[in-house]
């Protein structure tokens, strides 16, 4: 009987300690756990920080730019996405560098069609006006159709292809500049000169005059 009531006291003595022993590790996880929701950032928050400008800089940094070139280039960038679309096209499909291509698109207003237009032209002249392409496609204010003229003109003409971008360069900048007018402008024949006849005057008021009356000899 003394033996059973002794193992009960043991029992419990232990029971106890363990209670407190593993109140004592509860507490410093508990606090820890609530350390760590101080220092870490809101889920929302890191979620919307880490969206356009994180694939934009990831991606750059995957086709060779340096951490620097993506940081600014996508801090900078109205559109990080396209940014990064327009540099990575370039890089893979043609000969050109990642960070040229970087500047070229960061420049733009519509960096795809940017990609579009180099890579295109790229392919139609075989590389051979690869350096000058980058520059031309940006110059131009619509570079899809640039591209798509330096392309049809080459398919069936047999132009250098400095010349078809010198040419549709030209032809590129003078539609835009046409579409840009308020008025069309008059074109005169070759070999005429504009008559009187076909230019308007502007009209004056006539003013009426008063009839003459002669005079009757003999009376004063």
């Amino acid at each position: 009987m003394a033996i059973s009531m002794s193992n009960k006291a043991v029992n419990r003595g232990q029971n106890k300690q363990a209670s407190s022993t593993s109140r004592n590790f509860i507490v410093p996880v508990l606090a820890i756990a609530g350390w760590l929701t101080t220092i870490l950032p809101n889920p929302a928050i890191a979620a919307s920080y880490s969206n356009d400008y994180s694939v934009c800089a990831g991606r750059l940094l995957s086709v060779g730019v340096t951490a620097q070139g993506a940081s600014q280039g996508c801090a900078a960038a109205l559109r990080p996405r396209d940014l990064a679309a327009c540099v990575v096209k370039i890089k893979k499909e043609t000969q050109i560098a990642a960070t040229d291509a970087l500047y070229t698109c960061g420049k733009v207003r519509r960096p795809e069609e940017l990609a579009t237009c180099v890579v295109g032209v790229s392919l139609s002249t075989k590389e051979e006006a690869n350096p000058a392409v980058l520059d031309y496609c940006g110059r131009s204010l619509l570079p899809v159709r640039f591209g798509q003229c330096v392309v049809g003109l080459r398919s069936q003409i047999d132009f250098p292809p400095a010349q078809a971008l010198d040419t549709c360069i030209s032809a590129s900048d003078s539609i835009v500049g046409a579409s840009s007018s308020s008025a069309p402008p008059v074109i005169i024949p070759a070999g005429s000169s504009p008559s009187t006849d076909t230019i308007p005057f502007p009209t004056q008021p006539t003013i009426p005059t008063q009839p003459i009356v002669p005079t009757q000899p003999g009376t004063n």
